[in-house]
């Protein structure tokens, strides 16, 4: 199977942004609705609210100023692959204050969460590989991992138990082996989401480069 992502078998994925698109939704299901925008520079959103959590991944440098309707303005500065988490806000309107488009990815959350106790199981990537498996941070919704990689580098066996999305930050090329043995091809470009379930798998990154992407795991 062709393209299948480095960490479990893919279910969906989407081209990278490109200055100039409108907002994407590459990802609409019970548990996450996933949008992709280029916010330009210089231009101030109609007023606005979000009414679900989110997780935000920036693919590019900028600053955002965000002004809640009768509250002071607040100011947001990122680069690429920033995670941050946002909270469900009420009516606002938001401007890139920086020079160029902003790109970015944000995952809105329609479940509530739970404990997802299998985190702590002794296959859980976290444990398995700490080095290039690191928590962002972690809620009653969400854990978000960033995975780093190195260049020609093997990961051991290791378990994925929840529903995630991924967010590929740099390129992907590089394959998986379950334990039966089966070798497959996975390969992304910058800029690309994926959808996956649970799966047990050993990966290798076949790039002259490290491979990093953002993993956002639901806990429901």
């Amino acid at each position: 199977m062709r393209n299948a992502t480095l960490f479990f078998p893919l279910f969906l994925a989407a081209a990278a942004i490109l200055p100039g698109q409108g907002p994407q939704v590459p990802i609409d299901n019970d548990e996450a609705r996933v949008v992709k925008v280029v916010d330009q520079p210089h231009a101030k959103g109609q007023p606005h609210e979000h009414k679900l959590n989110r997780v935000m991944i920036y693919l590019s440098s900028g600053r955002q100023e965000i002004t809640p309707q009768g509250r002071k303005t607040e100011v947001l500065e990122f680069k690429p692959g920033d995670v941050k988490w946002s909270p469900a806000s009420g009516m606002h309107v938001s401007e890139i204050t920086s020079d160029q488009p902003v790109a970015m990815v944000e995952v809105e959350l329609k479940k509530p969460g739970g404990p997802a106790s299998k985190m702590n199981a002794a296959l859980d990537p976290v444990k398995v590989d700490p080095k290039d498996y690191k928590v962002e941070f972690e809620n009653s919704q969400v854990r978000v991992v960033r995975v780093k990689i190195g260049a020609h580098q093997k990961v051991p066996l290791h378990e994925h138990f929840l529903n995630r999305v991924v967010v590929y930050l740099t390129d992907q090329n590089g394959t998986m082996t379950t334990p039966d043995g089966k070798t497959e091809n996975a390969q992304h470009k910058a800029g690309e989401v994926s959808w996956a379930g649970p799966t047990r798998h050993r990966e290798e990154n076949l790039r002259d480069g490290p491979f990093e992407a953002v993993v956002v795991e639901f806990k429901n």
